[in-house]
């Protein structure tokens, strides 16, 4: 009896090791092969090079590489099927974009996820914020010109996003409520795609990062009429904020994407993931990439950030059942 109660007591202490070790032991294994990091955004995005820029930094810290997979298209459905197809235990990461925590749960009655059960999102990545784009040869000099031929022609201007729901489709609905104004949405597959079309003069404007629009504003191909922020962005000195530009006062329109994980991973990796992400973030030349892309930091604690994320969940709410956006 007494060399049983040795052997259980042994079994006893071996067994409270592993728990203390555990969580740390987890930390060190992970990760263990190659992640992959799913973004909902096209190759050539602002968001995607923020993406590989990150994957990058992420690969050198852990030694193993971290792939960005692009799934565009479908509302980001695609790549969050994607993730929830894929590994469970952290090896998939997922970048979202806002819309999808915030805007499409009052835009969708048949969601195809579920914002608060199948992420465990981590930490923002970036903030952007939006410039009112149109084709260098367009007849709009300024953003005056703009409102004014919008308000001559009642639902003849058109405008365009990626998708209905997006800060972009939300923000010109905003505006033209804003302007007193009639305008059309349309709606392109890709971002390129929608840019493209601003240069060629097939739509009166459409807002946009400048981290999606700066290579075609460069080329002397589209025009920025103004950015819908509080303060000029440091990229961009020159471009005017909205009510420098003569628009609605106190107008903003931003975006932003976070680092989403598979949800009950142990806390150890969970805390590592994010740390490593948010030291990958401090890196001099991320920042200076954040200047050129006219991206701003976006540190926040992660309880504040959850909060924060369920009050622009409110605030979208609000928006679209002004604007009447619907997807089913």
């Amino acid at each position: 009896m007494k060399h049983d109660k040795r052997q259980f007591c042994g079994a006893l202490a071996l067994a409270a090791l592993g728990l203390a070790t555990g969580p740390a032991a987890h930390a060190q294994e992970f990760p263990s092969r190659p992640v992959r990091l799913i973004t909902p955004f096209p190759v050539g995005s602002g968001p995607d090079g923020l993406a590989r820029l990150l994957a990058d930094r992420l690969s050198r810290a852990w030694g193993k590489s971290v792939i960005v997979e692009n799934r565009p298209g479908g509302n980001g459905f695609v790549a969050i099927d994607a993730f929830k197809r894929g590994a469970t235990d952290g090896h998939d990461m997922i970048q979202l974009d806002n819309v999808h925590l915030t805007a499409y749960p009052h835009l969708f009655k048949k969601l195809p996820y579920d914002p608060a059960r199948d992420f465990d999102v981590l930490l923002p990545l970036n903030k952007a914020y939006f410039l009112f784009t149109t084709a260098a040869n367009s007849p709009y000099r300024n953003l005056k010109d703009l409102i004014a031929d919008a308000k001559a022609r009642p639902g003849q201007l058109n405008y365009g996003s990626w998708s209905v729901g997006n800060p972009v489709h939300l923000g010109s609905a905003r505006f033209a409520a804003a302007t007193g104004t009639d305008m059309v949405h349309l709606v392109f597959k890709e971002t390129s795609q929608l840019y493209t079309s601003v240069a060629n003069g097939d739509l009166s404007f459409a807002m946009g990062s400048s981290g999606s629009t700066l290579p075609l504003y460069q080329a002397g191909k589209i025009r920025y009429l103004a950015v819908a922020a509080p303060h000029r962005l440091a990229a961009l000195p020159e471009v005017p904020t909205m009510a420098e530009a003569g628009g609605p006062s106190d107008f903003e329109v931003s975006g932003w994407t976070a680092l989403a994980l598979p949800p009950g991973l142990p806390a150890a990796v969970t805390e590592k993931v994010r740390r490593d992400v948010a030291a990958a973030l401090t890196d001099p030349a991320i920042l200076a990439k954040y200047t050129s892309f006219g991206y701003e930091p976006f540190v926040i604690a992660p309880a504040a950030f959850g909060q924060y994320i369920r009050d622009e969940s409110a605030t979208m709410g609000r928006v679209i059942q002004q604007t009447r956006a619907s997807l089913d």
